[in-house]
């Protein structure tokens, strides 16, 4: 809207979570956008910074990850969320019509029997797609890998693919099996963007906690315009973590929660 082709921010973010080696309240995090791009450039810029960042540290693109060896060399893997979940359990989620309730029902049966937690509870294929691959795929992947075509129920954000119905035109990159970044198309419809912003703050009254409501400020940025955009979020403590071999996040933020007794 302000005439800025390409913004970033570099800065600390407050999330109301829970702590772990891999979690922490306050962190850092790299956003940024690029008007007139798309998901597709996100990933070369992804693999561009991070594959740059190891070169700059290590001296290559090859690192050791708590006796892993990770290849940063790109390009890296790029495959959908419905393809990786199909390869590590059988379960073809992606091929369930919105409206076929008997195939959700056995995909719900099949994910269960999985290991799948909640998977009966699942309100639609989309959701149980995501919930397949937290809990059968997140893990596994230790190369790093662009996993795309995220869910529409899961995406508030993000555009709609253009060539698929039910998901949309994001990734998020996965590396030593955790997230590293978040990256779309952006959703630049302020009508369906409304809608979605609806369906979320309705969701978060009946308690979703990760729900987010009608961000009205935002709303009204599109309705004045918005060119095609492409944006990403890039975890700089899980970053430093890899590039440093260090198995808790506390060991590489400055002022950790937790101090020794």
């Amino acid at each position: 809207m302000g005439g800025f082709d390409r913004v970033y921010e570099l800065g600390r973010i407050f999330r109301n979570e829970g702590i772990s080696t891999r979690h922490n309240p306050e962190f850092t995090s790299i956003e940024l956008y690029q008007a007139y791009a798309d998901y597709s450039d996100m990933m070369d810029l992804a693999e561009s910074l991070i594959a740059g960042a190891a070169e700059h540290v290590h001296g290559n693109t090859v690192v050791e990850y708590q006796g892993a060896t990770v290849d940063l060399t790109p390009p890296w893997r790029r495959v959908t969320m419905a393809d990786l979940v199909r390869e590590t359990s059988g379960i073809d989620v992606g091929a369930i019509d919105a409206d076929d309730a008997d195939a959700l029902a056995a995909a719900r049966a099949a994910a269960a029997a999985a290991g799948v937690a909640n998977a009966e509870e699942a309100p639609s294929a989309g959701k149980l797609l995501a919930m397949c691959f937290d809990d059968l795929c997140e893990e596994s992947l230790i190369q790093p890998t662009f996993v795309t075509e995220y869910p529409i129920e899961i995406s508030p954000l993000a555009k709609p693919h253009r060539a698929k119905a039910g998901v949309t035109e994001r990734f998020e990159l996965f590396v030593v099996g955790r997230e590293l970044a978040n990256a779309f198309s952006e959703l630049t419809d302020p009508v369906d963007q409304r809608q979605r912003f609806e369906a979320q703050a309705a969701k978060k009254a009946a308690g979703d906690e990760e729900a987010c409501g009608v961000d009205e400020d935002f709303l009204t940025a599109l309705e004045h315009g918005m060119p095609p955009t492409g944006g990403i979020g890039i975890g700089i403590d899980r970053l430093i973590m890899l590039l440093t071999d260090s198995a808790s996040i506390k060991d590489v933020i400055a002022f950790p929660l937790l101090r020794p007794e």
